[in-house]
């Protein structure tokens, strides 16, 4: 599967959780549950993932968290805003150099409709 693959069900099952719970909950509801539901479907989903920051020769393990990483492949920023910032785009473009991957998504669950909170981004590594 490729990257659009997988984005494609990415956004899938993002709109099954946004049809079942609607806007207005917390970020950490809507990662939980789009990860039941990538799980689902058969596809591998991690949370939380650990981005160290690299400046000169010193690694700061510290650094950020990718709130989901799919297949590997595909970093997923989960929001919930009243909408997607220039901040929140630098913020998913950061973790995917970072992380050397090329595709993401930001999706705000904030929204009437999640169609319209759905932002893709590529990294040309």
């Amino acid at each position: 599967m490729d990257e659009n693959q997988i984005s494609n069900l990415i956004i899938g099952c993002a709109i099954e959780v946004h049809r079942v719970l609607g806007p207005g909950l917390l970020e950490s509801a809507y990662e939980t549950c789009l990860t039941y539901e990538l799980r689902e479907k058969g596809l591998t989903a991690q949370q939380q993932i650990p981005v160290p920051v690299i400046y000169k020769e010193v690694k700061l393990e510290h650094g950020y968290r990718m709130d989901l990483l799919v297949e590997g492949r595909v970093v997923v920023e989960i929001k919930s805003v009243d909408f997607i910032s220039d901040i929140h785009e630098a913020q998913l473009l950061t973790y995917l150099k970072l992380a050397d991957h090329r595709l993401g998504l930001i999706l705000n669950f904030n929204t009437q409709m999640l169609k319209n909170g759905i932002k893709r981004l590529v990294n040309r590594l």
